[in-house]
């Protein structure tokens, strides 16, 4: 099977996955309880405990409800909560279809602009920890698995696994009080993308001024991938420089630094190009609580907001975009293996 076929037979599958999540995550957004006109009732009740309701008579007070339920009953009307709830997901799936995630209940704006204003920061991130961890995984995997068993091996590999025992967001929490003017050091911000007056400093003030405020968020969106990654990379050298082709290379008098960069590298590559897909996914989910920590004003601090808000619109509105990226970098992963390996066919 060619390139083509293949590709077009991974894209006709993406489209079942798409809405088996978009269905699971619609249905449960709209059954949590806390939505808009929930929230109205709420303040109706709140109001008539705090007295504002007293004092009128009886036909006052029917009166009221009365005007109460036809209040409810426009709030319904106004957003779609009339119709049963397979026919809202049909009209947000057709509206989907030309881009459009209607508007934020919270914010009062097209969905499409405010994830698209949120976006850039994650992005940023994203690609940041993504070059920082291969960059660094997989060199430091390969001299593991040259020193295997030896003391740097033994103590890189307690470090690694030190790290990897502690939750992201847990590890943001620790460098903020240690690092960000708690009671130890004051060597970072504590949180935000930039400091607020720095939109008239020169070029280079501002780039080294975001440089240095994304030290420690870039720490804790690294980490989650950090350990698998070494690990798993240090385990395919070893597999593959016992392979007869290695060793055959090693007869021809190669050097250990040709033998393992230039002959064994490439195939040990191989079960890193699946981690592309996986490091999206986890990108995604940790970047949730790491930007409420940092008070970065990112996707995931959008929809975490939105959750709280009840926003439904901005919050299917996110759960597209992040399914969509996430199949789309599993769809990536699996392309990468013919780069790393030719001898990879496509079924």
């Amino acid at each position: 099977m060619n390139l083509f076929a293949y590709l077009l037979k991974r894209v006709l599958l993406i489209i079942p996955t798409f809405l088996g999540i978009t269905v699971i995550c619609f249905a449960i957004f709209q059954a949590a309880p806390g939505g808009p006109v929930e929230s109205y009732i709420s303040n109706l009740k709140f109001a008539g405990a705090s007295g504002d309701t007293t004092g009128g008579t009886g036909g006052d007070e029917a009166a009221k409800v009365s005007a109460t339920s036809e209040v409810i009953e426009e709030l319904k009307k106004k957003y779609g909560f009339d119709k049963p709830i397979h026919v809202r997901y049909w009209i947000w799936l057709k509206n989907v279809v030309r881009l459009d995630f209607g508007h934020s209940y919270t914010f009062g704006q097209p969905v499409t602009e405010l994830i698209m204003s949120k976006l850039p920061v994650s992005v940023r991130f994203g690609v940041a920890s993504f070059l920082i961890a291969y960059l660094i995984c997989i060199p430091l995997g390969i001299i593991k698995a040259q020193r295997d068993g030896s003391i740097f091996d033994g103590v890189s590999s307690f470090v690694v696994f030190v790290m990897y025992s502690i939750p992201p967001y847990m590890l943001g929490i620790l460098l903020i009080f240690f690092f960000s003017g708690g009671s130890f050091f004051d060597w970072f911000p504590l949180g935000g993308i930039r400091t607020l007056d720095s939109e008239n400093w020169p070029l280079w003030e501002r780039i080294k001024d975001q440089l240095w405020h994304m030290v420690l968020p870039l720490a804790c969106f690294t980490v989650a991938s950090f350990a698998r990654m070494t690990v798993l990379m240090k385990n395919s050298i070893i597999e593959e420089i016992e392979r007869d082709y290695v060793r055959t290379a090693r007869a021809k008098g190669l050097s250990e630094r040709v033998v393992v960069w230039k002959h064994a590298l490439r195939n040990s590559l191989i079960p890193l190009t699946t981690d592309i897909g996986d490091f999206i996914a986890i990108f995604f989910a940790s970047n949730l609580l790491i930007e409420r920590i940092f008070n970065l004003d990112g996707f995931g601090k959008l929809f975490f907001d939105a959750a709280l808000s009840r926003d439904y619109p901005l919050m299917m509105g996110s759960v597209f975009i992040g399914t969509a990226l996430a199949l789309v970098a599993r769809l990536i992963s699996d392309i990468a293996y013919v780069f790393v390996d030719p001898r990879i066919d496509f079924k």
